[in-house]
């Protein structure tokens, strides 16, 4: 493996699920749950569905960076509607990859731009502020139960495990 390709192949620590949050429609209030089944279509009780997009992530340590940037103290998990906010891993670094959260396992497929309610939610800018903080989607790789506070590690095709000690 080459320097640079070992070097984006390795992070510092596992991360943990932060928030979790289902949507029972598509323009229905986001509801925060401690725990859920990931099943093909996503969390079951989510609106989502199967393939590319049936999980929506978002980093933990964006809403701060959000809530700046709107002038806000504070931006809640929900109010961005994605399903799962992940702290302590770098999701960006993650795209492509396959990810363990709690008993399920995601593939990171792409970025999730912000929606035209970021306006709705937050006021004029609120798209914009979003804009590169609006989290990824997943498909899931293998169904299972997820709970806040679970470990979310990336996994090793190479080795079945993780990049880091555990």
């Amino acid at each position: 493996m080459s320097g640079m390709r070992a070097m984006m192949a390795r992070h510092a620590q596992a991360g943990r699920v932060a928030w979790m949050g289902l949507r029972a429609a598509r323009r229905a209030a986001v509801a925060p749950v401690e725990r859920a089944t990931v099943a093909a279509a996503g969390l079951e009780g989510d609106h989502g569905r199967a393939g590319k997009r049936a999980v929506t992530l978002i980093q933990a340590e964006h809403l701060p960076v959000i809530a700046a940037l709107l002038g806000r103290e504070t931006v809640a998990p929900q109010d961005l509607r994605r399903n799962i906010a992940v702290s302590g891993l770098n999701l960006a670094a993650l795209r492509g990859a396959a990810l363990s959260l709690g008993g399920a396992v995601l593939r990171v497929e792409g970025p999730c731009p912000p929606c035209s309610r970021m306006e709705e939610t937050f006021g004029p800018g609120g798209y914009s502020a979003v804009r590169g903080h609006g989290g990824w989607y997943a498909s899931v790789l293998s169904p299972g139960c997820v709970a806040v506070g679970d470990r979310v590690a990336p996994l090793d095709p190479g080795r079945g495990g993780d990049h880091f000690p555990v």
